[in-house]
């Protein structure tokens, strides 16, 4: 049944279009009404499931709401059921198997992104913090559990985080104290890292990353100096996607670093990126050192030219440029968490069109098709949109930098 589900749900979100009415073949109009009323229903029914005595149930209505949560905004239906929502997952977080705390945090990221990170947002996320602190704390529980909750605490807290800078200040302290269990001890030795635990480093820094872009400047030079080289020993990692990861973070620093003239470019941390981006070395997969050259050129290349290379992301009639590191780690965390339904929010989530600085929604009438702006003046646009943004967000950050 619940596959039936599911698959119901997704098809109506896909065929329930943008416009008023949807033709069919036969000429008739089909109630568009109606289709989303079904919908609603199905919704409304796997909330019910997150109830069910069985976990089996339980985990596949919270498999079907990530589905409908990623591939459509639902502003309005969520809104009267937030509380119903956040009491059920809470409820799969404290009392599940790993399996189902996993799929309840990434649940609760994407109910965060569809509130909008409004008031809404923020109480939910003051409620289910300590739950998902407690998750992530616990050695005792699955690592699957705890690289979700990991992301979660960071989305949540980066969407909905309240401007008095507290649930910042906390969450990352608590990220942090997860990787740096990575850190080499004092006589520079790496820690023989335990069975899933890389998978976790990962997850917990680059959701710290993702919060770092928030931080006030005057928090900035006190991260890089306790950080940058650390993550460089970091890089002898023998996990793959962890010595990504931390090579990402550290371009993401140095970016940083730079905007308030921090960074002194050290040649140790280019010849270590070097080794990274010619890496021949036979024992690793072909794949992971494919994989491991093209990231750390792009660092390297970044780290010596200060010089980004820039990504388009094409949605409806829009794209949106990833032109820095800061951008690119917030378009991975939300595409991480979002998957394939990203494009469908930055083209329709007012928080994602504001955090990429695209204004409020383009409602298109498909039969006019001369009114595109020149893709120039879109990039223009979208630079200024985002520049304004960052403005504005340091201004809140100088506003926390009080409290920090």
């Amino acid at each position: 049944l619940d596959d039936e589900l599911a698959s119901d749900i997704l098809s109506h979100y896909s065929s329930a279009s943008e416009t008023t009415s949807v033709l069919e073949e036969g000429g008739e109009q089909v109630d568009e009404q109606t289709a989303q009323e079904e919908t609603e229903d199905k919704l409304k029914q796997c909330i019910d499931n997150l109830m069910d005595k069985s976990a089996k149930t339980r985990l596949a209505a919270l498999e079907s709401l990530r589905q409908a949560f990623s591939s459509r905004v639902l502003y309005d239906f969520l809104t009267e059921r937030r509380l119903t929502v956040s009491d059920c997952l809470e409820r799969s977080l404290k009392k599940g198997s790993g399996e189902e705390q996993a799929a309840a945090a990434t649940v609760f990221a994407l109910l965060c992104i569809q509130l909008e990170g409004g008031d809404e947002a923020e109480e939910g996320f003051k409620i289910l913090r300590p739950v998902l602190t407690a998750i992530l704390n616990d050695n005792s529980a699955s690592i699957v559990a705890r690289q979700s909750c990991a992301r979660a605490l960071g989305m949540c807290c980066y969407v909905s985080a309240a401007e008095e800078g507290e649930d910042l200040i906390k969450s990352l302290a608590l990220l942090e104290s997860i990787f740096m269990s990575s850190y080499p001890n004092r006589e520079g030795t790496l820690p023989t890292p335990k069975p899933g635990s890389p998978g976790l480093h990962g997850a917990a820094l680059q959701a710290w990353s993702l919060l770092v872009t928030l931080c006030p400047a005057s928090r900035m030079a006190v991260l890089l100096d306790l950080h940058l080289p650390k993550l460089q020993a970091c890089l002898q990692s023998n996990d793959v996607n962890y010595r990504i990861a931390v090579g990402e973070t550290i371009a993401l620093l140095v970016e940083l670093g730079r905007d308030i003239n921090e960074v002194d470019d050290s040649e140790s941390l280019c010849e270590c990126l070097k080794g990274l981006a010619t890496d021949g070395n036979k024992h690793r997969a072909k794949n992971d050192r494919r994989k491991q050259r093209s990231i750390f050129r792009e660092v390297l290349h970044y780290i010596e030219n200060e010089d980004f290379t820039e990504e388009k992301i094409r949605f409806g009639v829009e794209s949106v440029y990833i032109d820095s590191w800061v951008r690119r780690r917030i378009y991975d965390a939300f595409k991480e968490i979002l998957e394939s339904g990203v494009r469908h929010h930055l083209q329709f989530n007012p928080l994602l069109r504001d955090i990429f600085g695209l204004g409020p929604p383009i409602i298109l009438d498909p039969t006019i098709k001369g009114n595109k702006i020149s893709r120039f003046e879109k990039h223009l646009f979208n630079s200024a949109a985002f520049k304004a943004r960052t403005k504005q967000r340091n201004k809140v950050r100088d506003k926390r930098a009080d409290v920090m």
